[in-house]
């Protein structure tokens, strides 16, 4: 997994050099931006960390570099503080996902409790986003008649039964079976459930597409 580390966006040069003094200072990994483009221009992380925001600034206020950034399924938490706070932004940054919002000026003891705090959220989405991945380069590796197969077991089928639905001979349905089992890289029906309900729960795999027309039940195989 790469390494977390926290963002600092703010226009407030005195602002940016407190917090990252105050981060490197507990060897916590900084960097600092001053506008949100910079920010934009320069990330390139894709793992885990946190984004200490600020919410009013000219060009692109928090606010918008946080609806980009959620279009974008970054895996970043972030954390907005600001001077001008009020209810409607602050409700509007946590409906966004945001961890917390911080007024300026706010203790030490209390940003660096939210930084992990967002650091814990974030490496778990991270490591959550890895797997689906995992089990998306699995699923895709399997040919289309195979990805039947997957599917009809993953709902608790016998092998005669799957090859009743799919028009297949039953000798046939236990070597596609085998074949998924491997491509998949799983040793039981237990974990094939689990990666189809990982996929399913993460809107990658749509059942009614991933199965070909060609393939449809109608079709005979031997």
């Amino acid at each position: 997994m790469a390494s977390a580390s926290v963002h600092v966006v703010d226009d407030d040069p005195q602002i940016r050099g407190a917090i990252s003094r105050l981060l490197r200072a507990h060897d916590i990994p900084v960097a600092a931006y001053d506008s949100p483009s910079d920010f934009l221009r320069q990330q390139s992380e894709a793992g885990p960390g946190c984004l200490i925001l600020d919410i009013s600034m000219p060009e692109m206020d928090g606010l918008q570099l946080q609806s980009l950034l959620t279009k974008a399924g970054t895996s970043l938490a972030v954390v907005f503080v600001t001077g001008q706070g009020d209810i409607a932004a602050s409700v509007k940054a946590m409906k966004g996902g945001a961890v917390d919002f911080l007024t300026k000026p706010f203790d030490e003891p209390q940003l660096l409790e939210v930084i992990e705090l967002a650091m814990n959220r974030s490496r778990a989405f991270y490591e959550s986003a890895q797997q689906v991945e995992r089990c998306w380069k699995a699923f895709s590796s399997l040919t289309p008649r195979e990805r039947q197969v997957c599917l009809s077991v993953s709902r608790g089928l016998l092998n005669k039964q799957v090859g009743g639905e799919l028009g297949v001979h039953e000798k046939t349905i236990k070597l596609h079976r085998s074949n998924v089992m491997s491509k998949l890289g799983v040793t039981s029906l237990a974990d094939l459930v689990r990666l189809v309900e990982t996929l399913k729960a993460a809107g990658r795999l749509d059942v009614a597409k991933a199965a070909p027309a060609e393939y449809s039940s109608q079709t005979r195989s031997v």
